[in-house]
């Protein structure tokens, strides 16, 4: 986190899953440590947008986690780009090698100054070995978050955010 302060958990209320026979506090399996080194490592990240018609799309795209926030580019001509003038809503869900689930939702802002893009290009490139700058780039900083694994009832956690 920017600050260094941690979400708050919560445990997850879906009726059915078995959250309320949890014996652990909710983070306590999985904690928010665990969350970002999802996010930092991940090389894939699916963003889910809206579309004008209010239908969903999603589609991968190569981020970084850095300072308590998720950055990616895209296109402004690309559909998410589109998506993303009209709503700046967006979902992001992380592929994880243990196949835990960690997923962010917040609002994408397009960052344009290159004096706070210099960061996040360098770790960008020194990630995927690809130079970015000049390309438009997006950051999302989370108002909520999930983490989850197979001991769902256990495991899974809802982490917020202070505005």
């Amino acid at each position: 986190m920017v600050d260094g302060s941690t979400p708050n958990p919560s445990r997850m209320t879906s009726p059915g899953y078995g959250f309320e026979n949890s014996t652990s506090r909710p983070g306590a399996r999985f904690p928010w440590s665990r969350v970002e080194e999802a996010l930092a490592g991940a090389r894939n990240y699916w963003i889910g947008t809206v579309t004008p018609k209010g239908r969903p799309h999603a589609a991968p795209v190569w981020a970084i986690w850095l300072n308590g926030s998720v950055y990616f580019s895209t296109g402004k001509d690309s559909r998410k780009g589109r998506n993303l003038a009209l709503n700046p809503h967006v979902t992001l869900h992380v592929e994880t090698p243990d196949r835990s689930v960690v997923i962010v939702e917040g609002r994408a802002e397009e960052i344009s100054d290159e004096a706070k893009l210099s960061p996040v290009w360098d770790a960008y490139n020194r990630k995927y070995n690809w130079e970015v700058s000049g390309y438009p780039f997006y950051m999302v900083r989370p108002a909520v978050a999930f983490s989850f694994e197979e001991q769902l009832g256990e495991t899974a956690t809802r982490w917020t955010f202070a505005p």
